[in-house]
């Protein structure tokens, strides 16, 4: 009996087993979830936290093995796809044990949002490792559904219910620009296939093409608004600002981690032949966003938004090592994003950590005083605030130096320079919160710290979550990496230039 079609070749499987495998852990996830009671909920945590850390573990089983493809070729797995992968799982994992105190002291400690974010990071996943235009846009949909989902997951927050909807109709705008762009793609090359669309360009004049201009404009404009670049960035600072605070560390870290892979694939691996085409848009692009980022910022007096309009001057130095066009500058730009969001997680860990009793501390007078009454907090955040404006010996000086250095080889110094000046002027903002940590008073909230030591009583500020150990554990680890990774970046940037080579 003949059972398989004739021409039917069975895929490979071995190469997309962390994602079967995490597919599987989120439907677990999701069904056990009925079955434990809120009290129990931390059970929920541990779940996916094991789920997570195995398909962590599936991912590395076959590091440094060459590139496959498989599901005829729509899906690779090269040394770019493992690293990214264990990168987005990891801050994923940092994402949940900073979430957890959190989601608890606003009763928000729901099973849903753990399942959400496993379903998530499967979307991010499929990004990484799609090899057609329709594979990136199943991936890139998924993780958007789930994002959609969690910026609204305070249900009876006006804000972020307001958040949600500005998210998802930019969203759904962006992605219909998105698919606009690939369907003219698709006309010209007759492919889907990134392999194939890169050997129709190779060996045809592309740059006189209206066709092929057009659906690389729009392709650009549905990658601008999922990096948040200028001027797509509309939804960041109202998203950043309206959703609960777990869920903007998550939006702002692991996201764009899947971004830049969706970037590159279909930039540099797809459209690579049209370099000159998207190297000057995405010049503007990231000039723009270096700009109005770091000028805008500085009139936030909310952190949140601060921190928004700071993410959008990032994404403009992950656009600059991109549009190098070089295996050096994709390198610095995936060193650049894996360590910004690395950082930008510490940074809404110290924001959490501040929050009370269902109340955001979300403006930068909550920072006052923070050094004379939790001095090691207030260390952790200076160094997240300086490695985002890139003072040495943090690890943001030289993400920021190894992406200039790309741009400048390329000879468009003027770009290096506009990004020279803007982090200079981007230093103030940053530099003003550190500040308040160190010189002004703290608010009297937290000036009420009082033991009644007779009575076995404890009266202590209520401006802080009673956090738990490991919270407090990653966040000195988290401190500690990025001052680590400044003084010894080699070894980051050396896996991130193999990669690179390996997979291009």
């Amino acid at each position: 009996m003949q059972l398989i079609p004739m021409g039917f070749e069975v895929p490979n499987f071995t190469p997309a087993i962390p994602e079967i495998f995490l597919l599987a852990g989120a439907c677990f996830v999701l069904l056990a979830d009925l079955f434990v009671s809120d009290k129990n909920r931390f059970i929920t945590y541990l779940m996916a936290q094991v789920v997570l850390l195995i398909t962590a573990g599936l991912v590395l089983t076959n590091f440094g093995s060459e590139t496959i493809t498989t599901f005829s070729d729509m899906f690779v797995l090269d040394p770019m796809a493992q690293v990214l992968k264990v990168a987005l799982i990891l801050v994923t994992v940092g994402v949940f044990v900073y979430s957890r105190d959190y989601l608890r002291d606003r009763h928000m400690y729901r099973g849903e949002y753990f399942t959400l974010g496993l379903f998530a990071v499967l979307g991010m996943m499929i990004m990484v490792s799609a090899q057609t235009m329709l594979l990136i846009y199943l991936g890139l949909e998924l993780l958007s559904l789930a994002m959609y989902a969690l910026v609204a997951f305070k249900r009876d927050d006006g804000r972020a219910s307001e958040a949600a909807m500005k998210y998802f109709v930019l969203g759904a705008i962006a992605s219909g620009m998105l698919l606009y762009g690939m369907s003219f793609i698709y006309g010209i090359t007759g492919s889907l296939h990134l392999a194939h669309i890169s050997s129709y360009m190779s060996s045809n004049p592309v740059m006189q093409n209206v066709g092929l201009l057009l659906g690389l404009a729009f392709v650009i404009v549905g990658l601008g608004f999922k990096l948040g670049a200028v001027p797509f960035h509309m939804w960041v600072p109202d998203v950043y600002d309206g959703a609960p605070t777990s869920v903007t560390m998550f939006l702002g870290t692991a996201p764009k981690i899947a971004a830049f892979a969706m970037i590159i694939r279909l930039l540099a691996e797809g459209l690579g032949d049209m370099v000159q085409g998207w190297q000057q848009i995405l010049a503007i692009l990231a000039a723009l966003s270096v700009v109005l980022g770091n000028i805008i910022a500085i009139a936030q007096t909310n952190i949140k938004r601060m921190l928004a309009y700071s993410t959008i001057s990032h994404m403009g130095f992950v656009l600059m090592g991109i549009l190098a066009g070089t295996q050096t500058g994709y390198a610095a730009s995936m060193f650049y994003i894996i360590t910004y969001a690395i950082i930008s997680m510490g940074g809404f860990a110290v924001i959490i950590y501040l929050s009370k009793n269902g109340k955001e501390a979300d403006q930068l007078d909550d920072l006052k005083g923070l050094s004379s009454t939790h001095p090691w907090v207030a260390f952790m955040m200076m160094l997240f605030l300086f490695a985002m404006a890139g003072v040495p010996p943090t690890v943001g000086f030289y993400a920021k130096l190894s992406v200039i250095t790309a741009v400048v080889d390329v000879n468009l110094i003027w770009l290096a320079v506009l990004a020279v000046v803007m982090s200079v002027i981007g230093a103030y903002y940053y530099l003003r919160a550190i500040k308040l940590m160190y010189f002004d008073k703290p608010n009297e909230a937290r000036n009420i710290e009082t033991t009644f030591r007779n009575n076995e009583v404890e009266a202590y500020s209520t401006s802080v979550v009673n956090s738990s150990l490991d919270f407090t554990v990653l966040l000195s680890i988290n401190g500690l990496a990025v001052l680590l990774l400044g003084i010894l970046p080699g070894a980051l940037m050396s896996l991130c230039l193999y990669a690179i080579q390996a997979s291009l």
